[in-house]
């Protein structure tokens, strides 16, 4: 008389270990992880709130619905670009931050508490990475699904795979693919252009990376993130063959004895503080920038003794500045645009990053596109 009891619990066993088995997905993430995922996320966590952006390419409207916590980068590094996303999505300040703006600062605790079913973290940037063993160990523990993307460290070749995966994990495939379409055909643009031109024609490149951070001389890009949109644009990137890592210094002195053809700012500042650009040591680029306040910001920075007598600072059409948060977004496509135009005027006349930068935002982002995000020493031509 007991069998039957035995074998419908047996039953109902397998039935929902196959409810279950339905319920998950393996994807393989950017570090090489081979991952179990929900089905049907349903409570997300950010490692870096400047994903946001990338979320808003496959969710739209939408994007806050599945958020229960994030870190706080996005308002700290970017507060313009956090405060367009504030004012289309209020809800978004009543988001829990699970830390602060480092991996450190990262709460276990409040993430568990949330009852979060998936976690999306970068390779390696302010929040948790690849590195965090012990901590992605007790989340997977937990029930948390932990999956990496990369957009910092090879962002060219990465930026479609972490879309693509995004695109999987939170059954947003079609949406992926559309964008992606996008990204590799304005990336082709650029690529088949610079392929035409020798290298011995590439002018050389000194990357200034978050300019008045520091009062040294001078922190650069080499061999990772926006170190990689030179050579893609067609420049030679002279950090690269003096620094064997992502990023580090090249001194003063190095630059004027062995002057760069070219000098590129990048610009952590933003519109709050664009206003009074004759006394702030940033440059001012981003939402809600004109591109008087910009110029007049990169033209101030130049200045520091030193630095102006740089030739490629001496020539104003020889000194550039871009949004230093190209460097962790899917809108690098058109960083690298710009940039290609910029080093290459006559040959690459035909790119139209202004053009590609208005399609992103009207295609792929639920804000409007309002500010300046890259501009020149020089006034442009009528």
């Amino acid at each position: 008389m007991l069998k039957r009891p035995n074998l419908l619990l047996l039953a109902l066993a397998v039935l929902f270990g196959a409810s279950q088995a339905q319920a998950e997905r393996t994807v393989t993430d950017l570090a090489g992880r081979s991952v179990s995922v929900p089905e049907q996320a349903k409570a997300i966590v950010l490692g870096e709130s400047r994903y946001i952006p990338a979320l808003a390419i496959l969710e739209g409207e939408r994007v806050i619905e599945r958020l229960v916590g994030l870190l706080p980068d996005f308002e700290q590094t970017d507060p313009a670009g956090y405060a367009q996303y504030l004012a289309r999505f209020p809800e978004l300040a009543d988001l829990p931050r699970v830390g602060h703006a480092s991996a450190d600062s990262f709460s276990l605790e409040s993430v568990l508490a949330m009852g979060a079913d998936l976690a999306i973290f970068s390779l390696e940037g302010h929040g948790p990475g690849a590195h965090n063993h012990e901590l992605i160990a007790r989340l997977e523990r937990a029930g948390v699904a932990v999956v990496f993307i990369d957009f910092r460290q090879d962002p060219l070749r990465n930026t479609p795979r972490s879309m693509a995966l995004l695109g999987e994990v939170l059954g947003r495939q079609a949406q992926a693919k559309r964008f992606n379409r996008f990204y590799e055909e304005e990336l082709a643009k650029v690529r088949e252009a610079v392929a035409a031109i020798p290298e011995e024609e590439w002018p050389s490149v000194f990357l200034h990376s978050r300019v008045g951070l520091h009062d040294g001389c001078c922190e650069t890009m080499a061999n990772g993130m926006m170190g990689h949109f030179i050579e893609a644009a067609g420049g030679t990137n002279v950090a690269a063959e003096r620094l064997p890592g992502v990023s580090g210094t090249i001194n003063l002195e190095t630059l004027i004895s062995d002057p760069p053809d070219r000098y590129l700012a990048t610009a952590i500042g933003s519109a709050e503080n664009a206003t009074s650009a004759d006394e702030q040591p940033f440059v001012v680029l981003g939402a809600g920038v004109s591109e008087q306040n910009a110029r007049r910001s990169l033209a101030r920075a130049v200045q520091r003794p030193g630095l102006a007598s740089l030739p490629a600072i001496e020539n104003p059409e020889h000194a550039f500045a871009i949004w230093h948060h190209f460097y962790n977004t899917p809108l690098n496509v058109v960083a690298v645009q710009a940039l290609a135009r910029w080093l290459h005027p006559e040959r690459l006349a035909h790119l139209e990053p202004e053009q590609t930068l208005a399609t992103f935002y009207s295609r792929f982002q639920p804000v409007a596109l309002d500010g300046t995000y890259w501009v020149g020493l020089a006034e442009e031509a009528p």
